[in-house]
């Protein structure tokens, strides 16, 4: 027992008097997260892994130290991915006991769980803890499975969920140390700088650790063996794959074609996987957050059902790590950034095709839609317009929004808007929740 409480005194230096390691701060999920806290409810952030969970976990517990004024030994953090606790038969039950025993015996205390779901029946555990009304629980897991499965049976309407990305382009300009003001903007000098961050942006993407690092070689070595841990801990572990190298080329596959059209029945032919094993690693591969599947716009479910999908990555860094490259791959790195960046904002993006194509389609509350072409050139394909009238056309009045994002022309011409992506991606696309920023969808 001594050494399971110095790995837990190790894990919370505040018990000590000691910092809380908070790192940046990244204020839109911060400002989710304190308002969730005063609902008394369990609040899940969950979310691809090295996504920076860990980190807003230690702000969030800054916050109730400074700011709430919680005395630091009523708030107990625990990563359940610390092998000190893998060897533990009830790990949550046991180190809660020695916790309440040793370190703090009072109540209203502040349970901080990381990677809650490597432990087995930790949703039971968890129910038990939030029906007795005497703590306050935030968790945080690296699969939609914690939602979609153990989290939504037994706890669902006890928790409020909080998605976490890796960072939008706004969050990586604060970690490179060109934090975006509205004068910027106004400045033609840093439009081009701008630029050039874009330009790293999309070729190593956002994980927090990656863009803080300096050196390109330690950059693409982090996002490989990110890559590697998710595929291995959150796909193959998880899910007892049996055929690994089957999963493998089928994830090399993907990533190397991502915003492109497949079809599952082009994918069985072209790996010789079963239909089933196709459609089950496909799922295994979205519930750990790594690949996104796109669906044709369509108001009939079947329409939609019988069109082929798209896809996309959780992020242009990891896809550059281990795909094939083409020479074609900063249209793909541009429009695939777009894609997260809809996400990010909580949208739910859709393809269209007809006889021209629309890369994004939003439906919004109030049923109106959004046409969104990616073109990152200064002289746009004709085709690129085209498929923007025809969805206009097709839909009418329901679409008041035609916009084509460009590399760095910005006019309208026709009813469509093009603007810059480094534009959008600094004031819209990331501020779909509680900004006031300019709406860049209408």
């Amino acid at each position: 027992m001594a050494a399971l409480l110095d790995t837990l005194i190790e894990l919370n230096p505040w018990w000590k008097g000691d910092s809380t390691p908070i790192g940046i701060e990244r204020e839109l999920y911060l400002q989710r997260i304190k308002k969730y806290l005063s609902t008394g409810e369990i609040v899940v952030l969950n979310g691809v892994r090295r996504s920076g969970k860990t980190t807003l976990l230690h702000q969030t517990i800054s916050y109730l130290i400074n700011e709430q004024r919680v005395p630091p030994k009523k708030i107990l953090f625990i990563n359940f991915d610390e092998p000190a606790f893998s060897q533990i038969d009830e790990p949550i039950e046991e180190i809660l006991t020695l916790y309440r025993t040793d370190v703090c015996g009072e109540q209203d205390i502040w349970l901080v769980f990381d990677e809650v779901q490597t432990i087995e029946d930790w949703e039971k555990y968890i129910k038990s803890l939030y029906d007795r009304g005497t703590y306050h629980i935030i968790l945080s897991g690296s699969s939609s499975s914690l939602f979609e499965n153990r989290l939504s049976t037994l706890l669902s309407g006890r928790y409020f969920a909080v998605p976490v990305f890796p960072l939008t382009f706004l969050e990586y300009l604060q970690f490179v140390g060109f934090p975006l003001r509205e004068d910027v903007l106004a400045r033609a000098a840093d439009k081009y700088r701008i630029m050039n961050h874009l330009r790293d942006y999309l070729r190593y993407g956002g994980f927090p650790r990656v863009v803080l690092q300096q050196e390109e070689l330690l950059k693409t070595e982090y996002l490989r063996s990110y890559y590697d841990t998710i595929v291995f801990r959150d796909i193959i572990l998880n899910n007892r794959v049996r055929n690994v190298k089957a999963l493998k080329e089928l994830l090399y596959y993907l990533f190397s074609n991502c915003s492109n059209l497949f079809s599952y029945r082009n994918l069985e032919d072209l790996l010789k996987i079963d239909f089933a094993t196709l459609k089950e690693y496909l799922l295994y591969a979205q519930q750990a957050k790594i690949l996104f599947e796109v669906p044709f716009f369509a108001y009939s479910l079947k329409v939609q059902s019988r069109n082929n999908k798209k896809c996309y990555c959780i992020d242009n860094g990891l896809r550059n790590s281990i795909a094939f490259r083409f020479s074609s791959d900063e249209g793909r790195l541009a429009e695939n950034a777009v894609f997260i960046a809809l996400l990010q904002s909580g949208f739910e993006p859709y393809y269209w095709k007809g006889m021209g194509e629309v890369d994004f389609v939003i439906k919004h509350p109030d049923d109106t839609l959004s046409a969104i072409n990616v073109s990152y050139t200064d002289l746009p394909d004709e085709r690129e317009y085209a498929g923007l009238r025809e969805f206009s056309l097709t839909f009418k009045e329901k679409v008041p929004s035609l916009i084509l994002l460009t590399k760095d022309l910005e006019q309208e011409s026709g009813g469509i808007r093009c603007i810059p992506l480094w534009k959008w991606l600094c004031t819209g696309s990331v501020h779909g929740q509680g900004s006031n920023k300019p709406d860049l969808y209408h």
